[in-house]
């Protein structure tokens, strides 16, 4: 909704004059970026569905990317690129599992970008199967200690918390001994150490528990409902990546179009090949508008798995077209110097984000795994064949 236009819907009037209020009280060029997001958590504008207090005014998700545009046409900044993983996955968390202490300590700095998040799921012995993990919890008075290793873990770095499943009774079946903490990412205990892609970067990290001590009060809901939690963040996790509504021909599929505009290839075979790609990204994005549209507050179903399968395809042959039209320049890579962005997608440099693309088929649930989502959980087709459902996780072989 532009700043300019009055809508018609009750709702959508109510939210929109609440972003021309902020941004009219509170000039975003002229102070921090956490300072002006802090306005807008105030405002129940962060996450509209949210309850009143934390960041919310209990309405229609819906109404966000209204929220989202208007603030954006007024110059606000993004919540969602300054903590990606901690805006997509971990407020939600917070917010269906936390107690009111957590919600009230954890979401407005979460928001502003003061406080980065980052989610330690997969481990190497247990990456799609991410509830055969073997990072232990083992309770101590009112504490936890925890020793393990994670795996993958995204912006790992810069996180301040994180979102830890830890297998905290070994002798249940492998998704019911889980439970679900939030660790404090600079204890004693904890350390992290840079994963070299093949981008140069290390936006992922490797993290090792050594005895940590996480207090009792810093779990997510009841001992041994870790999976149940999980399943809001994983959830949520696959809509942050492949759910959002970019704006028409944005994304790869810009980069794709500047590529084409850039060559000299402009014969009918690779214009018809263009079109197909931005056909692909039209209905891609067309169909996460219906998606969240449709979706209820609360944990998002198992449609989310779609937008996030479909986005990492599109992103890797779009990608994958500007290369080709780029001929020898595209092997033109640039410095390979180790760094730790804080950005993981940057589309101004086409050769690392075809080779960052490689990515997106296999973080946040590989390409295989939502297949079998959908397959299962939408189509209703005959499930994998799962030995161990039954065994606990002890009896279950291990590598």
């Amino acid at each position: 909704m532009s700043l300019t236009e009055t809508p018609t819907d009750p709702d959508d009037q109510r939210v929109v004059e609440l972003c021309r209020q902020v941004l009219a009280q509170h000039d975003p060029a002229s102070m921090p970026a956490s300072q002006f997001l802090g306005h807008v958590f105030d405002a129940g504008l962060a996450w509209i569905h949210f309850d009143e207090g934390y960041g919310g005014l209990g309405l229609s998700p819906k109404l966000q990317t209204t929220i989202n545009r208007t603030l954006a046409e007024g110059g606000a900044p993004s919540a969602y690129m300054r903590n990606p993983i901690g805006y997509g996955m971990g407020a939600p968390t917070v917010h269906t599992h936390g107690s009111e202490a957590q919600k009230t300590r954890y979401l407005r700095p979460l928001f502003t970008g003061e406080e980065i998040w980052c989610q330690l799921f997969s481990e190497p012995g247990a990456g799609s199967d991410v509830a055969g993990l073997a990072t232990r919890a083992v309770r101590d008075g009112d504490e936890w200690v925890v020793n393990g290793q994670k795996v993958w873990t995204t912006l790992a770095h810069l996180s301040r918390w994180g979102m830890l499943v830890a297998r905290t009774d070994p002798d249940q079946p492998k998704h019911k001994g889980l439970t679900y903490f939030v660790v404090d990412m600079h204890q004693e205990g904890v350390e992290v150490r840079p994963l070299r892609q093949m981008t140069g970067e290390a936006e992922f990290n490797e993290v090792y528990f050594t005895d940590a001590r996480v207090p009792d009060i810093e779990r997510l809901d009841e001992v041994g409902e870790g999976w149940r939690v999980s399943l809001t963040t994983l959830m949520n996790e696959r809509v942050s990546i492949g759910g959002t509504v970019p704006a028409k021909g944005s994304g790869t599929i810009a980069a794709a179009v500047h590529a084409y505009q850039d060559s000299g290839d402009h014969s009918p075979a690779t214009r018809d090949e263009l079109m197909k790609l931005w056909s692909r990204a039209e209905v891609h994005r067309l169909t996460n508008i219906r998606a969240s549209q449709n979706r209820k507050a609360g944990v998002p179903g198992p449609e989310g798995s779609v937008g996030k399968m479909e986005s990492a395809n599109l992103n890797k042959d779009a990608m994958s077209f500007a290369m080709n039209l780029m001929g020898p320049r595209a092997m033109l890579y640039g410095s390979y110097d180790l760094d730790q962005p804080e950005i993981a997608m940057d589309l101004s440099n086409p050769q690392k984000a075809f080779l960052r693309t490689r990515a997106n088929s296999i973080e946040g649930g590989t390409t295989e795994v939502m297949k079998n989502i959908l397959g299962e959980r939408v189509l209703g087709l005959p499930g994998d064949v799962r030995v161990d459902k039954d065994l606990s996780w002890t009896d279950v072989p291990r590598n």
